[in-house]
């Protein structure tokens, strides 16, 4: 583990243990006789704030703010404050509150963070009445249970998404493609990907595929890619990494770092980053998830683009499924902890859901939405609707070292020329030893 992962444990465990002995060593308040019920307020006229934290994704943030005002419209005595941050500095914000005995109340945490967060206590599990582990599963996406621990729920999702194959129609079309034929197999991605490349005096002009590790590079290897090549990339116990397990994981990563040593169709960093390469019309197929579509309608308006399920291989058609996800801190207790029940059934609540997926393009995380018929006419969204059914999650112990792990594999391998399938062994080897850890606690 990270000496940064370690500091924060540390940190959340010692709040964690302030907050036992203010509260008379009791976990959950909602457990005590005479409290409220949760999702009830303490007292009608009681007046309670709350604060609700994410990271900046500036949709995502504008959407809130409405929400809010809808919900305390409903509910005079609650008072609901937003707080975001920078994504690169997120975390040890939260951490650094928490250790000084602030922090929100309600925390929006990225599904691969919520195991340690857990095993720190900085979350304390959802109350049963709203959310207990059967109402979870009887309506929520399959995916959610990725984070299911000791049989206990400690965060929900509003929305879950799917990763996609978006392409650039202008770009298929100037390069002799018919612009409503995305590619459907990895074959035809590289071959696409190849004929729409544009390179002028050596310097690459238009990426045919992006390449960023740092975007959904990563996502799309493990649990797409992987599979798809015939290696599960965790064992089913969640305790041994199996990228290097036998010769198709390692066939698996070749093919991606190939992408950029040899068949040279997409460049790390180049236009910033994959998605302003593609919003600016410089790539013409990109991976990512469904939550572009919300800022790509607010930032790319004339862009003449397309999206499609992610290529096949083998046969094998699958996704990644991942979430951004609701827990209550520890921080939370008394009238705080019944307002932050409450607030947290509204941002969960259909309604809610249904909004958020037509402002984000998120979808939302009740399985109705699956089926609905409404949504599956966007043209742009039923692609990652339709592979609800069959995408799968990844499970973290520590999201970044993990992600770090597999990117410098790929460095390595672009940077310094190492054998790929040495920087693999590093990187399975690296990723291992943080499993190790996390189930030795």
């Amino acid at each position: 583990m990270s000496k940064k992962g370690i500091s924060f444990i540390i940190a959340v465990c010692m709040i964690f243990t302030v907050l036992l002995a203010g509260c008379g060593g009791q976990k959950n308040e909602t457990n005590t006789p005479g409290q409220p019920e949760p999702g009830k307020s303490s007292s009608e006229g009681e007046k309670v704030s709350i604060e609700y934290w994410q990271y900046f994704y500036e949709t995502k943030v504008n959407l809130m703010d409405g929400l809010i005002k809808e919900f305390e419209a409903k509910n005079s005595n609650i008072t609901v404050i937003q707080k975001h941050f920078p994504y690169d500095s997120y975390q040890q914000k939260v951490a650094a509150a928490i250790s000084a005995g602030t922090g929100p109340d309600i925390i929006n945490l990225y599904y691969g963070w919520v195991p340690k967060y857990v095993k720190s206590g900085t979350l304390q599990e959802l109350p049963q009445a709203s959310f207990s582990a059967e109402k979870i599963e009887s309506s929520f996406a399959p995916m959610v249970k990725v984070n299911k621990f000791d049989g206990k729920y400690y965060t929900v999702p509003i929305a879950v998404r799917t990763l996609g194959l978006f392409w650039n129609k202008d770009i298929f079309k100037e390069n002799g493609l018919d612009p409503e034929k995305p590619p459907q197999t990895l074959e035809e991605l590289v071959e696409y990907a190849k004929k729409c490349t544009k390179v002028v005096n050596g310097n690459l002009e238009v990426e045919g595929l992006t390449f960023q590790p740092s975007g959904q590079l990563h996502a799309w290897f493990r649990p797409v890619l992987l599979e798809q090549f015939g290696q599960q990339p965790i064992s089913e116990d969640n305790k041994t990494v199996q990228w290097n397990a036998s010769e198709n994981g390692y066939k698996a990563f070749e093919f991606l770092v190939n992408l950029a040593k040899v068949e040279k169709v997409g460049e790390k960093d180049f236009f910033t980053d994959d998605s302003t390469a593609f919003i600016s019309g410089k790539a013409a197929l990109h991976i990512d998830g469904s939550y572009r579509l919300g800022s790509l309608k607010s930032q790319a308006k004339d862009l003449n683009y397309g999206v499609t399920v992610l290529p096949s291989y083998n046969g094998v058609k699958t996704s990644f499924g991942s979430f951004w996800t609701n827990g209550i801190t520890t921080n939370a207790t008394a009238g705080k902890l019944d307002a932050s029940a409450k607030f947290l059934e509204y941002l969960t609540s259909p309604e809610v859901m249904r909004t958020w997926t037509e402002k984000i393009g998120e979808i939302g995380a009740r399985t109705e939405f699956a089926d609905d018929p409404e949504l599956l006419k966007d043209e742009k969204l039923a692609p990652f609707i339709k592979q609800l059914p069959i995408a799968d999650s990844y499970f973290y112990v520590d999201e970044d070292a993990d992600r770090k792990a597999l990117m410098d594999a790929i460095d390595k391998v672009l940077l310094n020329n190492m054998d790929p399938r040495k920087a693999l062994d590093e990187a399975t080897a690296q990723v291992q030893k943080l499993f190790d850890e996390y189930w030795a606690e």
